[in-house]
């Protein structure tokens, strides 16, 4: 039924239009996530929390804030934050390891690089520690128990070591 003017039909492109774009954007940022994590700010912590399905605690102290998330598949990952707001490590523990690119942020193709060169040298089994201008990445553990962490040892605050990351 058109009413004069054609407003009915006009009113009824202008919803499928706004549900198509909302359909749109909705698909690209569920196609796109948020890498972010380690070098990452506030949004990129809560990007995590989105993409690990958990939920977060926060502890601040004068020299930085923890944000501890409890992924849905019993995971969990620390991401340590600046006073000027970046994330300068992260550490996860549980059944699961978690998304690497997620939690490595920025800094995930010098990780990827670096365990590429040392899977060629590497034999055998056990705890892995890559030590490179910028970057430390340290994973162990077992099945069912895997542990890690990665920090920028250049953005630790003052007075902090790197065996407080835990």
């Amino acid at each position: 039924m058109v009413k004069e003017g054609g407003s009915i039909f006009k009113s009824g492109v202008l919803q499928r239009g706004a549900i198509l774009a909302g359909s749109v954007l909705g698909i690209l940022l569920t196609a796109f996530p948020a890498w972010g994590a380690l070098g990452g700010d506030t949004v990129s912590i809560l990007a995590d929390q989105s993409a690990l399905q958990g939920s977060r605690r926060t502890t601040a102290t004068k020299a930085y804030t923890l944000h501890e998330i409890q992924a849905a598949n019993g995971t969990v990952v620390r991401e340590y934050q600046s006073t000027d707001g970046s994330v300068f490590a992260v550490t996860w523990h549980g059944q699961f390891r978690p998304d690497m690119r997620q939690v490595m942020g920025s800094y995930f193709d010098q990780y990827a690089q670096a365990m590429q060169a040392r899977s060629s040298t590497r034999r055998g089994r056990g705890p892995v520690t890559i030590e490179q201008p910028g970057l430390t990445v340290q994973l162990g553990g077992h099945m069912r128990a895997l542990v890690g962490r990665a920090y920028v040892p250049e953005k630790l605050p003052q007075g902090m070591r790197a065996e407080d990351i835990q």
